[in-house]
């Protein structure tokens, strides 16, 4: 794990993604999750915990893509809980995140909604 900044505010967790993630550095990103999290990816599947997430972020990242940071949408917060999204900037769909507070203060995500395109039936 290249950076250990954690996440002191749940809007801090986008921006240490795209950091870790143009770091290359999956170990990194899966810290950024509670250790049982769910994450809606690959598109129509389910990645569960950490270190399937750092699995699956080593396989993407290997092929090196770059990310941009996104603007972020007004954080809500209830208690120890918060939602986190970003409009992408093709402006498709929408990202959203689920974070907890932890016992030290920090922001982990539990739930991970990272490519989402509304269908019209």
């Amino acid at each position: 794990m290249i950076d250990s900044e954690r996440a002191m505010q749940p809007q801090d967790l986008t921006r240490l993604f795209v950091a870790r993630a143009n770091a290359g550095d999956a170990a990194g990103i899966a810290a950024l999750y509670e250790e049982e999290a769910v994450m809606a990816y690959p598109p129509g599947s389910q990645t569960v915990g950490r270190d399937a997430i750092r699995a699956l972020w080593e396989k993407v990242l290997a092929n090196a893509p770059h990310f941009e940071p996104e603007v972020p949408l007004p954080t809500l917060i209830s208690d120890d809980i918060a939602l986190t999204s970003t409009a992408p900037k093709d402006g498709a769909g929408a990202r959203a995140q689920v974070a907890r507070r932890q016992v030290d203060g920090s922001w982990l995500r539990v739930l991970d909604q990272p490519e989402f395109v509304a269908t019209t039936g």
